[in-house]
């Protein structure tokens, strides 16, 4: 199977909640591949099934072709971060990499690496317990790159980091997407994956949604909204109806209509004497894909005061 993550039917319950429902896809080396869905989407539980960490309750989930358990020295078959506050705050960074590479048969010299790679060099003795919620996520990326591994997860790793954390980051995935390895990259902010990722395997409440290209994910999106604005709302919602549109009044004089260009609103407009006052076609964007996609399989939803 080479470098490639591999999870077919996988399912986890935990009493009587389905966590994970019937998962199946596919990460393969050469590409970032974005891990995505709401919170409670149930990401964190199947990259902890990926990992060993978590037994599935149906199915199965491999790292070249076996459970990942199997790999002895694991740190050189796949690195992950899953929790930046893994490291135990009294040890200082350079200990914490020390142990994990003593653990995992790894020279001395890759904890130096690591450490410079990531932009902790010197920070190297001090206590993790004084870290910033940014230094213990690369400190947790310096722990996944380790033993240089073909496989690489992360959870959430933007979490804390600045602009500048944000950008190396990005560039990070990339450069080993294209040594070829495989990299999966868990987030909940589909801006964040149009800015990372390749491809996309979306999830929401435990079940699979979409696995394509980031490009294949945008057609998804590709047809926006037009903004409409006139005195005659009710005829002129009536007359784009009846054209097959999809039309939401926001008020007594605005409306949102999907489903129509512009060019051809304005057509049916001027057809039936209906003056406009405003005609304006909205971009759709990835973030709305998503949202469209996703927003009945969130696990909380903010709802309108009564």
């Amino acid at each position: 199977m080479g470098r490639v993550i591999e999870v077919k039917g996988l399912t986890k319950r935990y009493g009587g909640v389905l966590a994970v429902s019937d998962l199946s896809f596919t990460v393969r080396p050469g590409h970032v591949t974005g891990f995505l869905g709401p919170n409670g989407a149930g990401k964190s539980t199947t990259l902890r099934m990926i990992l060993g960490l978590n037994r599935p309750t149906a199915g199965s989930a491999t790292v070249h072709g076996v459970p990942f358990p199997a790999h002895r020295a694991g740190l050189r078959h796949v690195g992950a971060l899953l929790d930046a506050g893994d490291a135990h705050p009294g040890r200082s960074a350079a200990a914490h990499l020390t142990a994990l590479a003593r653990s995992n048969a790894l020279p001395r010299r890759r904890v130096d690496e690591v450490l410079h790679e990531v932009g902790l060099a010197g920070a190297a003795r001090r206590r993790v317990g004084g870290f910033s919620l940014g230094m213990r996520q690369r400190l947790g990326i310096a722990s996944a790159l380790l033993g240089d591994p073909p496989v690489l997860l992360f959870d959430e790793p933007v979490n804390g980091l600045d602009p500048e954390g944000v950008r190396w980051v990005r560039g990070l995935f990339r450069r080993l997407a294209a040594e070829g390895r495989t990299v999966l990259v868990s987030s909940h902010l589909m801006s964040e994956m149009e800015n990372t990722a390749d491809r996309l395997v979306v999830i929401g409440r435990g079940e699979l949604i979409a696995d394509e290209s980031l490009a294949e994910f945008a057609a998804r999106g590709a047809h926006g909204s037009v903004t409409v604005r006139t005195p005659q709302a009710a005829a002129l919602a009536a007359a784009l109806a009846e054209a097959g549109a999809e039309v939401r009044p926001a008020d007594a004089a605005l409306l949102t209509v999907r489903g129509l260009t512009a060019a051809r609103v304005g057509e049916l407009a001027h057809a039936r004497g209906i003056p406009l006052h405003e005609l304006t076609p909205e971009a759709s964007t990835l973030e709305d894909a998503f949202m469209q996609l996703t927003t009945d399989r969130a696990e909380y939803q903010a709802g309108e005061r009564p």
